[in-house]
């Protein structure tokens, strides 16, 4: 015999000839010379990779110690140790000893897709849990429909989405809800009179129904785009050059109205669109130039003949009434007697007759 002692939080498990015998707890205990003892620590979990765990477990007393968990393959047991994450378990059994430390067990059904198991958030980091998990994130400005084997099942808002991970397939589709701008670039369109043009036209739309969106339309952004560009030809063609240079405000409202219907079957609302930039091509620019330029010239003749006209009626006024009041004329003979004598070095005068007078018989050509 000999005497053996089991120090507290420890277990000692009997062994004779391999075979095991009895459990010692803790204490002073006597065991026979052939007979061995395992000692194991009641913190651990245990484990045996020499004896069945069904030999164990015919022994009642040994049974009472632990907690033996079975999983199957569609399940994982979460275990809590002294109220904290320690550890994910997958199928198979596990067995934990009671009363040194407190266990807690969450056991989670992996055949379902919701996560309706009481599981703390912080152990969603843990790497052995976390890959048991599908994650999908909708950003607050967002929103997402929810298809379940490709079957729409729900549409989401803003945060954080787990699912369990299994053979079903989940998908998310989503949607930015902000207001969004659409640019129609350089489309080179042709007017009534068969005049090319390009133009860059925007538009500002929401995403007003995500369902019809992302469910009932194949990539709306592009068939948007396509529904402006159409209503945009459609106008461009009726109108000449000039009409439309002159109408880019009531272009913008037409291609609004008429994409209007278009657009809320796509699940969109188009809030506002205009013209951004009206440019002629090359030959269309030399031409617009040369009339712009003719334009200008025959304008700028208009106003000289109109000042010509102002000018000759100005003299006729003056030259009828000097007609009929002499010495208004002398003023004015003396006037443009001084602006030529302003243009002489040096006159020189003799003092027979008057200083005007010989002023005027210096200037006149006979």
């Amino acid at each position: 015999m000999k005497k053996i002692r089991i120090n507290a939080g420890k277990v000692g498990l009997v062994f004779k000839n391999g075979d095991y015998k009895r459990v010692l707890i803790e204490g002073v205990h006597w065991v026979g010379f052939r007979e061995s003892v395992n000692i194991h620590n009641t913190a651990l979990s245990f484990s045996s990779n020499t004896v069945s765990l069904e030999v164990f477990l015919r022994d009642e007393a040994l049974a009472r110690l632990w907690d033996v968990i079975d999983v199957s393959d569609t399940e994982i047991v979460i275990v809590y140790k002294n109220g904290k994450y320690n550890q994910t378990l997958t199928s198979g059994r596990y067995v934990f000893w009671k009363g040194l430390v407190e266990y807690n067990f969450t056991r989670a059904d992996l055949s379902k897709i919701y996560i309706t198991e009481n599981i703390d958030k912080t152990a969603f980091s843990q790497y052995d849990l976390n890959k048991h998990i599908r994650v999908f994130e909708v950003a607050a400005y967002e929103k997402a429909v929810m298809l379940v084997n490709d079957l729409y099942v729900k549409t989401l808002t803003g945060g954080t989405y787990r699912f369990w991970r299994n053979d079903t397939t989940i998908k998310i589709a989503k949607a930015d809800m902000r207001q969004l701008q659409l640019e129609i670039a350089g489309q080179e369109l042709l007017t009534k009179d068969k005049a090319t043009v390009r133009l860059n036209f925007y538009a500002q739309y929401k995403v007003s129904n995500i369902e019809k969106a992302l469910l009932e339309t194949k990539d709306f952004e592009k068939q948007l785009y396509i529904a402006l560009q159409l209503a945009l030809r459609a106008y461009v063609g009726t109108y000449t050059l000039d009409e439309l240079l002159e109408s880019k405000e009531a272009l913008a409202q037409t291609v609004f109205e008429n994409s209007k219907k278009a657009t809320q079957n796509l699940g969109v609302t188009v809030s506002s669109c205009g013209v951004r930039d009206v440019i002629l091509t090359g030959e269309m620019k030399e031409i617009m130039n040369r009339v712009l330029v003719a334009q200008k010239t025959a304008q700028a003749n208009v106003i000289t003949r109109r000042e010509e006209t102002a000018s000759t009626r100005s003299l006729l006024n003056t030259a009828k009434l000097m007609e009929d009041n002499e010495m208004l004329y002398k003023l004015k003979e003396m006037e443009y007697v001084e602006k030529i004598a302003d243009k002489v070095g040096e006159i020189t005068l003799s003092g027979n007759s008057g200083m005007v007078k010989q002023l005027k018989e210096l200037f006149t050509t006979k």
